[in-house]
Formats: C-alpha cells, structure tokens, sequence
C-alpha cells in the first residue's frame, strides 16, 4: 500500500474520532511523531490512534481522571472505536516531547528537566492503581497474579526454543538465569501505579518546564523499579526510542549523565537489594517478548547487534546495557 495512500487512511481515522468526540471535523490536522500509535495534533487536542488489537487506549482513558495533577496528564475528551483502530482523544497541552528538545538544549536546562521528571516519577509511585484497570500483556512479562511472577515468562521462553534461527543453548542459559534471578522480585506485587513506557518522547517540555508526563497505556501497578527497565534502555540507546525523523540526531552521548542525575533525585528507586539483578531480569522479560513478537530472519551473527536475541546474549555473557552502566559506577 502507498504512503499516501496510508497517510490518507490515517488522516481519516483522525477526522472520525473527531466527529465521534463530538468535535469538529474538519479542523486543520498536524501528524505527531510516534513510536507506536498514530498520533494528530489539532489546535486545542490531541487524537491518538492505536491501530494493534489489544485496546491499550482503552485502558489509558479508565486511568487519566484517576492520575495526580502534580503529572499534568491532560483532560480525558473522548475514547472509542473498536479493536485494532480504537482513538483516545485527550486536551492539547504546551510543550513538545522533550527527546525532540534534547539534543538543542543546554547541561543546565538537561539537568533541570531530570530533576522535575523525578518529582513527576515519585508522585506517580505514589498513586495507587484503579481496582477498574484492565490487565494487559506488559512488555516485561511478569505478573503479580500467578504463583510465580516468572510463569508468563517461562511460557514465551518455551515459545522461543521453537523459533528459527534461535540457539536451544542459549536459551538453555537464558532460563537458568531466570531461576537463579526470580528470588530478587519476589514478591512482585503492588498497589501503586508505573508508567510503563518511560520515555522522553512520553514527557512535554515548553521551554522552561515538563508540562506532562503522557502516554499510559503501559501503566499498572508494579514494583517503581521497574519503570527503570525501558528508562536506562533509552538512557543507553535513545536513538531506538524516538520516531525515525529524530534518528540521526538523537545521540547516546547527550543522555551519558541522565541515570545519575535521576538517581541524585530519586534515590529511593535505586536503593532495592540486589536490584543490578532485578532489572537482569526485568531485561531478559522484555527482551523474550520482543524476540517472541519479531522472530530473527538470520542467525544472530548475522542480525543487527541490537537485536532482541544478541541483547538476550549480551545479558547472559554479562555485557549488556546494564553491565555497561555499572562498570561506569552508575546507579545500578
């Protein structure tokens, strides 16, 4: 299918979710950039479209109303739609993604931006979640609700032996590390709300200040640790976590000082015993799912070393991004 072709579809999906809201149709519509959903920006508000079939959207719409203001999370309008084209459409608030802004701004306003994320992050730590939130399939395969948090986990490792391309041995190692590791998160559960996705692409800043920290639909109730998971990731590879116009600017050096800062604000969150081997794990969760979801085309050696498999090596063979934050003394 053409590109036009596709921007016109989506551009279609905006306008309907508009006139579902109950707001005009036909205003001017600007495309935003998103890693996952279709996203159009009109002058008072933001459409976003979720075109994969598991109404995360839906979910973000049940919790808006309940998040603290303190996180400037704007004003639910409108959700609906049906599976595999559901729309959440929310009121427009200033700023724009702070990942778009980074590489722009100086130490001084990085630093500063770090520090109100970390006020943003704690208040949301300390939010419980809403008894009305539907479960989902998380990026980090692990659940309070089963006798072992690792049981999802164990079932996609199984699913994974079976692909092509994917080396038994490996994952032989991969398991054992999943067993020796489980005991560091045990137990699992929580009251009080994540993010999920936790981003600068997910953050507003208007120049001066983070207006709102935006896009829930990964948010649950689980360990604050585990926000660190996607964090660090994005602290050590930004490029893969902005959309493909900030790509070529988007540098892992500008994000060198990110951990430690946030660490400097938010030491509670990297204070848990044993956590370097809590987020081995909650790695080796994301990875496993993502590997599960795009199965190699090649052997590992012959993927990108950024691939999920060679990322599941990595950890094994102790020289992931974690391995590399604590031999720099960071904060893990």
């Amino acid at each position: 299918m053409s590109e036009p072709l596709l921007n016109t579809m989506a551009t279609a999906r905006a306008r309907h979710a508009l006139v579902q809201a109950g707001l005009d149709s036909t205003v001017p519509l600007q495309a935003a950039s998103s890693v996952t959903n279709e996203v159009w920006l009109t002058q008072h508000h933001v459409i976003r479209v979720n075109r994969r079939p598991n109404q995360c959207l839906r979910r973000e719409a049940i919790l808006g109303p309940s998040l603290p203001a303190e996180i400037g999370y704007p004003g639910v309008v409108a959700y609906g739609g049906q599976m595999g084209a559901d729309f959440l459409v929310v009121k427009r608030v200033d700023g724009l993604p702070l990942a778009h802004c980074w590489p722009e701004m100086s130490q001084e306003r990085r630093r500063r931006a770090t520090s109100q994320l970390a006020a943003m992050l704690k208040r949301l730590h300390e939010t419980p979640g809403p008894s009305n939130l539907p479960a989902i399939d998380t990026p980090q395969m692990l659940r309070s609700d089963t006798l072992s948090p690792v049981m999802s986990l164990l079932v996609f490792l199984d699913q994974a032996r079976s692909l092509p391309h994917v080396d038994r041995r490996l994952m032989d190692d991969v398991e054992q590390m999943v067993y020796a590791l489980t005991p560091t998160i045990e137990p699992f559960d929580s009251d009080f709300l994540i993010h999920g996705d936790l981003t600068f692409e997910n953050v507003l800043w208007d120049g001066t200040r983070l207006t709102a920290l935006l896009d829930f639909e990964w948010a649950r109730t689980a360990p604050p640790d585990v926000d660190l998971d996607v964090f660090l990731r994005m602290c050590c590879l930004p490029q893969f976590h902005v959309g493909d116009k900030w790509f070529d600017r988007t540098k892992p050096e500008d994000y060198r000082d990110v951990p430690w800062w946030l660490a400097e604000d938010y030491p509670e969150l990297f204070t848990v015993p044993r956590q370097h081997d809590r987020l081995r794990l909650y790695a080796i969760a994301y990875d496993l799912r993502d590997l599960t979801m795009f199965p190699p085309t090649a052997p590992a050696h012959q993927l990108n070393e950024h691939h999920s498999l060679n990322r599941l090596r990595a950890t094994v063979l102790g020289n992931s991004h974690l391995d590399l934050l604590e031999a720099g003394t960071g904060p893990v």
